[in-house]
């Protein structure tokens, strides 16, 4: 890869004070980098141009070069299928006189000859530069269909081969591209060395904007671009300031495992903000120093206070504010000339109102002081460990492993709700705010190492740094899950842009292509990011893809079957002799195969030997079990059994993920808190909700690489 020679051309292009290059320019790059294009030429003359196509050979698209027409179709200025002398001529005369009609000011350089390609499939390759993720590079069906069907994948910048060709298969019309009807597959090989290639131009040089390959036409044999479009930055460019992962840790440990908190803002007046923080610090049991700060008080619910943070005898690692927003830039230049790392501003009335320069002023007060900033526009934070409560909210204090952040303090309140009332644990709850400083990525590197959490769910309304969140994730969803609520996934419409792949990459797909790119889980609602929360954590991560689903009614197997495949499971084939092992437990009217339905009318006895079958065969590796309401088995009965089942298996060192779906009366609820009891994901009245877990579980074990 010549980079001095993609150097050259940038900067004699951005010195010229232009942000396109003109298609001669865009072939030098493609040629430094390996990307391969057709045989042209540059003409100035209709002569000229005749001699080129006939140096190329057979028919050319005759192209107008101008540094100020973008877009050469609408100006007239593209002719294709040119074959012969006179016709290059008579292309060449009309396409510059069509680009004079289109922009007279317009500087003309003069035709590019371009030799014509044909066959194969017309695809898309190109990257933009994201606000939210940085470079992205783009694959897709290209041509006319890239607009009309917008059948595209996107990946962070750069990709690996490996991870190109996953962008191939990963679009709607992969099968086309394999070859359908008698027709050769294209060489996926060839295409994702472009893309590779593309990806790696548009790292190396980040001043590049936009970069379009449309059409590239793949074939069996390898692919090429026809259409070259390369946008530029023409002002400075920079990358977002991001801490070292030592320092982020450094910050986060003494923020959730603080020997001592102060509350600027203390009060003991009911219905204060500044009361209810103190209030549930003491009361939920943290066992560090609390310093109220407070000019006025001398005393607050029985702790000495303090006028000013800076009074404090001792070092101080987390400042909760409870002032209104004018007072925040005084006490928190004063936490850092005390050396406080640390700040949780609850106050609103900063960006989110509109006032961006207080933000603004607070943040570089942080960055000034070195005091990392959690919101504003906050409920505060939970850490269950340290039986810390440093919020104004009600306190929670059901210890577990899963973790939960918000932007939004409503939705934080819904996870209050939610996890007081189906006891899930937690290690943590954070509200993030504004997030004018701390983000989820610095969230993510400090779970990620934390013991105490196993699980983190984020509600997130944008990346504020989308780079970082990826790097941070790809870490931690090796070893845990990453479940995250992205809202706004319907805006209205795409940024504009000046070439096919930046339109294409303002819609919600680009963080649906990355996210998952990095690991994470993606909820498509608020109850399915908590219900995957509470629920991931119970189940093992599976072996391998063989799902085999147990029913004692065949409607609701047909739904499960269904829902496997809305979530991505694959359901066994069930092979002759374990068909017939199941055959030997149910009635002669039941159901081998799978589903295995083993009727409704059967005894405990039926569902526990055909759950233990499905448990003890090494080639089944997760179980649905379905569960219809009966005289014979009622709710609870097949909840001890199926249990029994489960926890005799793991004693034995056999570990698979079980869910369930009870159909019932009202006793199957408590029939599926008994079984959630014991280690059991089960949903009352629904078939859908269980299967989604488990697809939630089955994504996250993939991207982790757990699957053998």
């Amino acid at each position: 890869m010549d980079k001095a020679a993609v150097r050259n051309v940038l900067d004699k292009v951005r010195a010229e004070g232009r942000d396109a290059l003109t298609a001669p320019e865009g072939k030098r790059v493609c040629d430094a980098y390996g990307i391969p294009t057709p045989r042209e030429g540059l003409a100035t003359t209709a002569d000229e141009a005749a001699a080129l196509a006939g140096e190329i050979g057979g028919p050319v698209a005759c192209k107008i070069v101008s540094p100020g027409i973008l877009h050469k179709t609408e100006a007239g200025g593209v002719i294709v299928g040119v074959e012969g002398a006179d016709a290059v001529r008579d292309a060449f005369d009309k396409i510059i006189a069509n680009a004079k009609a289109y922009d007279a000011s317009a500087e003309v350089v003069g035709v590019q000859i371009q030799q014509m390609l044909s066959g194969g499939h017309e695809v898309i390759v190109g990257a933009t530069t994201d606000p939210t993720f940085g470079k992205v590079v783009a694959f897709g069906l290209g041509g006319v269909l890239v607009e009309v069907l917008k059948d595209v994948t996107f990946r962070l910048a750069p990709v690996g081969t490996a991870e190109a060709r996953s962008m191939i298969e990963g679009i709607r019309a992969a099968e086309v591209l394999r070859g359908v009807r008698g027709a050769e597959a294209v060489d996926f090989d060839a295409l994702a060395g472009v893309i590779h290639r593309v990806s790696t131009l548009v790292t190396d040089f980040p001043e590049i904007r936009e970069f379009d390959l449309n059409p590239v036409f793949a074939t069996a044999t390898g692919a090429r671009a026809a259409d070259v479009r390369i946008l530029v930055h023409t002002g400075e460019v920079t990358e977002p300031v991001r801490p070292p992962r030592e320092e982020i840790l450094r910050v986060m440990d003494r923020m959730m495992n603080p020997r001592a908190v102060a509350v600027i803002g203390a009060s003991d007046q009911e219905g204060k903000i500044g009361n209810s923080v103190m209030k549930n610090l003491i009361n939920g049991g943290y066992a560090g120093k609390i310093y109220p700060i407070n000019p006025k008080a001398d005393e607050i619910l029985g702790r000495t206070a303090y006028p000013a943070i800076g009074d404090v005898p001792g070092d101080v690692d987390v400042a909760v504010f409870a002032i209104p927003a004018k007072f925040v830039p005084s006490a928190l230049a004063e936490c850092g000339r005390k050396g406080v790392p640390a700040a949780v501003l609850i106050p609103s009335g900063f960006a989110e109102t509109g006032n961006h320069e207080l933000q603004e002023e607070i943040v570089a007060i942080g960055r000034r002081h070195g005091v990392r900033l959690l919101g504003p526009n906050i409920y505060g934070y939970y850490y269950t460990p340290q039986r810390l409560c440093a919020t104004f909210c009600t306190p929670y204090d059901v210890r577990g492993g899963v973790a939960l952040t918000s932007q939004s303090g409503g939705i934080g309140m819904a996870i209050l709700g939610f996890s007081r009332t189906t006891k899930m644990g937690v290690s943590a709850i954070v509200g993030l705010g504004n997030k004018s400083d701390v983000d989820e990525d610095d969230l993510l590197t400090f779970f990620e190492q934390d013991d105490n959490t196993q699980c983190v769910a984020m509600h997130l309304e944008d990346l504020k740094d989308g780079r970082a969140f990826v790097e941070a994730a790809q870490r931690m969803t090796k070893k845990k899950p990453v479940i995250v609520l992205k809202a706004g996934r319907t805006a209205l419409g795409a940024r504009a842009a000046g070439s096919h792949t930046g339109a294409l990459a303002g819609d919600d797909q680009v963080y649906d292509d990355i996210l998952r790119q990095a690991g994470v889980v993606r909820a498509p609602g608020l109850n399915e990011m908590l219900e995957y929360a509470r629920s991931l954590p119970l189940l093992p991560a599976p072996k391998g893809e063989n799902v085999v689903i147990i029913t004692g009614a065949g409607g609701s197997g047909v739904l499960l079957s269904d829902a496997c495949v809305d979530n991505g499971l694959s359901l066994m084939d069930i092979p002759p002799d374990l068909d017939e092992a199941f055959r030997r437990f149910i009635p002669p009217f039941g159901a081998a195969g799978n589903p295995i339905d083993i009727t409704g009318g059967e005894p405990p006895s039926t569902y526990e030997a055909t759950i233990r079958l499905g448990l003890e065969d090494p080639r089944i590796h997760a179980l649905i079990l379905g569960y219809w309401h009966t005289i014979v088995t009622p709710p609870m009965v097949f909840a001890e059994v199926t249990a029994r089942a489960v926890d005799q298996a793991r004693a034995k060192g056999i570990d698979k993920p079980v869910v369930a779906s009870l159909a019932g009366d009202t006793e199957v609820e408590k029939a599926c808190e008994y079984l959630f009891d014991h280690g059991i994901v089960a949903y009352p009245y629904t078939t859908e909700k269980p299967v989604a877990v488990l697809g939630a579980k089955y994504r996250w074990a993939r991207a982790a690489g757990l699957l053998t």
